[in-house]
């Protein structure tokens, strides 16, 4: 008689604590670690001091002040139109003001930024508490694209738009654009569409900066099928249901 082999459980990937209370919609990082160091998180009923402690999302039991954590009940989406000059962080450690200076008046449940633009670019920036749909929005693989304008500082001719599409080597990642065009230009300067399919850092501008064109302005006008519209500088919305679903390539999002 063969004896079977033993039943195999499947690894479930380990992230620090503070990293996975953020996953779950609860704080950003930042807070989440701060409450780890002031003793209010306990992992398996054990008070815990250490931000990076790894643990199982899902199978570890974390307490925050004694109350189990979980994802929030109601998903919800907001998009801001940011003004240049804002940093996107909840807390900037140089005392620069955030993206969050936005919702001071508002009473909003922890929304998590999903993406970024740095602090000269302005435009479309999303927020939500839920991390399964902010995860779908970033991958590169599965996630809209993004739309931005850009205002550069020479009139470009065929050759940059489709060196633009070609990419370049900026320390040691290729970048390229989906698609680039010129939607219109003055004696000087001109502005471009741009489309990415991935929003790595400062792309953009790393990638026009290795053609050797200066950004002056750079603008997000729109998130897969979702524009910036008539939105106001520093005003925020909500999303409807139907505009978080068709960001999620146009299905239904996972209950």
């Amino acid at each position: 008689m063969t004896s079977k082999p033993p039943h195999r459980v499947s690894k479930v990937p380990r992230h620090g604590v503070a990293r996975v209370i953020s996953k779950l919609g609860l704080g950003s990082r930042t807070r989440a670690a701060e409450w780890v160091r002031e003793g209010r998180v306990r992992v398996n009923g054990v008070v815990v001091h250490n931000a990076e402690l790894p643990v199982r999302q899902g199978l570890d039991r974390i307490d925050i002040d004694g109350r189990e954590s979980a994802p929030p009940a109601t998903r919800i989406a907001l998009m801001l139109n940011k003004p240049r000059g804002l940093v996107t962080t909840t807390k900037d450690e140089r005392g620069r003001a955030t993206v969050y200076s936005c919702f001071a008046d508002a009473a909003l449940p922890w929304l998590a930024p999903i993406g970024r633009l740095d602090k000269a670019s302005e435009g479309l920036l999303l927020f939500s508490n839920d991390p399964v749909w902010a995860a779908h929005i970033t991958d590169p693989s599965s996630g809209p694209a993004k739309t931005y304008h850009a205002q550069i500082d020479r009139l470009p001719d065929a050759a940059l738009l489709a060196d633009l599409e070609h990419g370049v080597m900026s320390r040691g990642e290729r970048l390229r654009a989906r698609s680039a065009r010129c939607l219109r230009g003055g004696e000087k300067y001109a502005w471009l569409e741009i489309v990415l399919d991935e929003g790595r850092n400062r792309q953009i501008r790393r990638l026009l900066e290795a053609l050797d064109v200066s950004v002056l302005r750079l603008v997000r006008v729109a998130i897969g099928s979702l524009p910036l519209g008539e939105l106001a500088k520093g005003r925020w919305r909500m999303l409807t249901r139907k505009e978080m679903d068709s960001l999620f390539n146009g299905r239904r999002i996972p209950s």
